[in-house]
């Protein structure tokens, strides 16, 4: 799992409204940082391409075997294909950078709803949706419910690769933790009796980060749990008087992770995917359980397939198909992988039998039944949309994190 580094929001905001103009100033002679149109973006490239894919979400461990089937499968379409990793707030800067040089080195990225916003805001992704949409027949239609949703918080900007209910989760030593919190007040309490025992990571960095912090507006009942400016009193006021007695929040969740198996803490959020594929990689031992808070309201999950502006037409058009082919269903099985998104798939009809052997070993060794009855039974919310993400990050770094953040 990809660990990622902190950083502000605010900066990003800061520089939208400059983005777009300053993407307009490229090379002599380049499209200016600018998606190429549509109408000039052919079925198939001329001749094969190379790409260059950027993953900032930890994305790879899940559709990398899918890309490097595509590579096989179509030789004519692509020649060559350069994977690089990087932490999520690099990506924006990176790929304004290119763009306002008129180069454009990263061909496709590879991230979550973070990168999502980011690129948004700061104006380096091309529209993929409705620009592309004869490319990808019955998109929506091919999406479970829940990641179709998801998909709908791209506004276009991303086509969605794989989804997961997310969190949040509590995961804890059930010898530290005999009887796990059930609800948020019994969370604080325990927190006050095991100072500096309890921890999440930084949201802006951290998928069960973000997803307890979107989560608490429905565990608390708070007013509007879609805007973290005015109607997420209870949340804030609960993060602060919990803050109290967390010591630091690191950076990233692996950090966490650790932390828990050595017992520097006791509890820590997770999500379905964490709390499965660290136990399978032994970064936590078997022994850590899971529970939820009630009332239950999952927080979705999705990571996205995004086209940085000023590509070529055949650039753009080896991008779409291979798109295209990653949510094929038999491609989608592979998003099993070792449990890193579980489920992962977010197409309909992927069943764990279609995911390569290991996948099904892994889950039935690693897995939980209850997630299944838990899937089933609670409601599903979309995560926030980017431009609210982004206040939610921000807000968080104000009120919440200060100088805890990342300082252990």
């Amino acid at each position: 799992m990809q660990r990622r580094t902190g950083f502000r929001f605010r900066r990003v905001l800061l520089a939208a409204s400059l983005a777009t103009g300053l993407a307009a100033c490229g090379a002599p002679g380049g499209d200016g940082g600018q998606a190429a149109n549509p109408q000039s973006v052919p079925d198939k490239p001329g001749k094969p391409v190379e790409l260059n894919i950027l993953d900032i979400a930890g994305n790879l461990q899940l559709t990398k075997q899918m890309i490097e089937n595509f590579k096989a499968a179509h030789p004519e379409v692509l020649s060559k294909v350069t994977y690089s990793t990087a932490p999520a707030p690099s990506m924006a800067g990176k790929l304004k950078a290119e763009q306002d040089g008129g180069v454009a080195q990263t061909h496709l990225v590879l991230s979550g709803t973070d990168g999502l916003s980011a690129g948004i805001a700061n104006g380096t992704l091309a529209k993929i949706l409705p620009d592309f949409s004869a490319r990808f027949p019955n998109l929506m239609q091919n999406y479970l419910e829940p990641a179709a949703k998801m998909q709908e918080l791209a506004n276009g900007y991303g086509v969605e690769v794989v989804y997961y209910p997310s969190g949040p989760l509590l995961e804890y030593n059930p010898a530290a933790v005999p009887a796990a919190p059930a609800s948020p007040q019994e969370l604080l309490d325990w927190a006050k009796a095991h100072p500096d025992k309890f921890q999440y990571a930084q949201p802006s960095n951290s998928g069960p980060g973000r997803t307890f912090l979107m989560g608490l507006p429905y565990l608390l009942g708070d007013k509007d749990p879609k805007d973290p400016d005015k109607g997420w009193d209870k949340t804030w006021a609960y993060l602060q008087e919990l803050g109290k007695y967390v010591k630091y929040y690191p950076s990233g969740t692996t950090e966490t992770m650790k932390n828990l198996a050595s017992g520097s803490v006791d509890m820590i959020m997770s999500t379905t995917g964490w709390d499965i594929n660290p136990r399978k990689l032994g970064t936590v031992p078997n022994t850590v359980k899971t529970a939820i808070m009630q009332p239950m309201h999952w927080v979705t999950d999705a990571q996205y397939a995004l086209i940085p502006k000023g590509l070529s037409p055949d650039q753009e058009s080896a991008i779409l198909q291979l798109i295209a082919w990653m949510l094929k269903p038999d491609q989608q099985a592979i998003a099993y992988d070792d449990g890193y998104f579980y489920p992962g798939p977010a197409v309909k009809d992927v069943t764990l039998q279609m995911a390569p052997q290991k996948s099904q070993d892994t889950i039935k060794q690693f897995g939980r039944p209850e997630y299944e009855q838990w899937i089933a039974q609670y409601p599903k919310e979309t995560s926030l949309p980017a431009e609210q993400q982004v206040k939610a990050f921000d807000k968080w770094n104000q009120l919440v994190g200060g100088s805890k953040v990342g300082k252990k």
